[in-house]
């Protein structure tokens, strides 16, 4: 991936735990890991962490980001009204691959609700270990930020 190897990991108050066990995990890994998320299990709103991790990215401090919530979906449209973020939210490994081959994702939201911790770290791993392949994708993806004009 990149050199400096910098991420970003928010959640909501539903992810605490697993958002916690990929940091460790991801910094285990030889990243620098800022976390942004709550500590404390009082409800918090998702909007508000998938904003501060995607704006994290896009001025950036970190090349990539994960956001995590119960589902990973609301936290992945927050994320993406921020300019210049493509988020994805994965419960597979192949997905999360995908994302970053085909559509230079820079950011993967995963659902604590939907994946257990495994799998969750299987997912992480594919998403942080794939590379955009650039090429007839570049095109496509092109076309995608330009939507954001």
């Amino acid at each position: 991936m990149t050199a400096s190897k910098r991420i970003v990991l928010s959640s909501d108050h539903a992810a605490i735990a697993l958002r916690q066990t990929l940091a460790e995990h991801i910094a285990a890994k030889g990243w620098e890991v800022t976390d942004l998320g709550p500590t404390s299990p009082e409800s918090t709103h998702y909007p508000k962490h998938g904003e501060a991790a995607a704006r994290h990215v896009a001025a950036g401090d970190s090349d990539v980001g994960i956001v995590l919530c119960g589902t990973g979906q609301g936290i992945m449209m927050a994320a993406n009204k921020v300019k210049g973020i493509r988020c994805g939210v994965c419960a597979d490994a192949f997905s999360a691959r995908m994302i970053r081959e085909h559509n230079n994702a820079n950011m993967l939201s995963i659902g604590a609700r939907v994946v257990g911790e495994g799998l969750a770290l299987e997912i992480v791993d594919a998403f942080l270990d794939a590379e955009f392949e650039g090429g007839r994708h570049a095109t496509r993806v092109e076309m995608i930020d330009a939507l954001e004009a």
